[in-house]
């Protein structure tokens, strides 16, 4: 992390269950928070740590990789790892992606994945006329001549929320807003990325689920029904009918945590109920409630 960077990763410590979830690229975790609470107030570790090369300016994100992306990602699964004995991976946008592709090279250290408008081709209506030739850039030095500007609506259907990110924009706070533009490399990055999960996504065995708004301004809606048909395990696609691309924080955001608590609880059900009897543990949500019994007894 360079001088410029600010750490803005949150982690709220629960049970022996987590949720690890990224976020966009050239976002920060504040775009993660609503949900990761929502989570969390049902007794789930949540940890959303900061991907490398986020938190400070624009240049930071440039000279970064996808494998540095990635390797920073790696080394949180392995940090939650140490509190939890389930792990689900999720992310935001390009966050998916990382995700995905820790699920399908972890599939010992993760059970479930939860991707939120994932974004394998930049194909939403907001995208700027030369993002279908960008598929035509391969060098890196090339292709950070070119910016793709975090234009209106910013990701975002609620007017109330788009006015405190386009503020805090103006403000230049990219804790808040994340970046104004991203670099062409960092998108070049994310299509090499994709291109290497896209060569894995076959071994993404665990039991998934997608969120994707039909109105998605970034990213067609036909990224995440291309990934239901993708993976190997049991994918349930949720399609959101009031929100932009950023479904964290946008009109519908309970709705996602909704759903996500309802998937990570079916999944950690199915997994104790594959258990021999005496191994099975207590519900997600009891040991919290033992301690609380051990502190009211002592």
């Amino acid at each position: 992390m360079t001088e410029k960077e600010k750490d803005l990763s949150l982690i709220i410590p629960g049970n022996r269950v987590g949720l690890l979830l990224f976020h966009g690229l050239g976002g920060t975790p504040m775009e993660l928070r609503y949900v990761a609470y929502g989570v969390a107030r049902e007794g789930y570790t949540v940890h959303c740590p900061l991907v490398a090369g986020h938190g400070g300016g624009v240049e930071d994100v440039a000279n970064t990789t996808w494998q540095d992306w990635y390797a920073s990602a790696e080394a949180a699964l392995h940090r939650i790892r140490q509190d939890c004995d389930i792990v689900f991976v999720g992310g935001l946008s390009v966050g998916a992606i990382t995700a995905l592709l820790l699920a399908a090279r972890n599939p010992k250290l993760v059970q479930g994945t939860v991707s939120f408008a994932p974004i394998f081709w930049l194909n939403g209506w907001v995208m700027p006329w030369y993002a279908k030739l960008f598929g035509l850039v391969h060098h890196k030095w090339f292709a950070n001549m070119l910016k793709f500007e975090d234009a209106e609506p910013h990701g975002i259907k609620d007017p109330r929320v788009r006015d405190l990110i386009a503020n805090a924009l103006k403000s230049a706070d990219n804790s808040v807003s994340g970046l104004p533009y991203t670099p062409g490399g960092a998108v070049l990055e994310h299509r090499w990325m994709v291109k290497t999960f896209l060569r894995e996504a076959g071994k993404v065995t665990q039991p998934s689920l997608v969120l994707h708004p039909r109105e998605d301004d970034h990213a067609d809606i036909n990224n995440s029904e291309f990934l239901q048909r993708a993976l190997s395990g049991r994918v349930e696609l949720v399609v959101l009918d009031d929100s932009y691309h950023i479904i964290t924080i946008d009109r519908q955001r309970q709705i996602v945590v909704d759903r996500t608590v309802s998937f990570m609880n079916q999944v950690v059900a199915e997994i104790e109920a594959a258990k021999p009897v005496r191994e099975r543990a207590m519900p997600a949500r009891a040991d919290h409630q033992l301690e609380a019994s051990r502190a009211s007894r002592a």
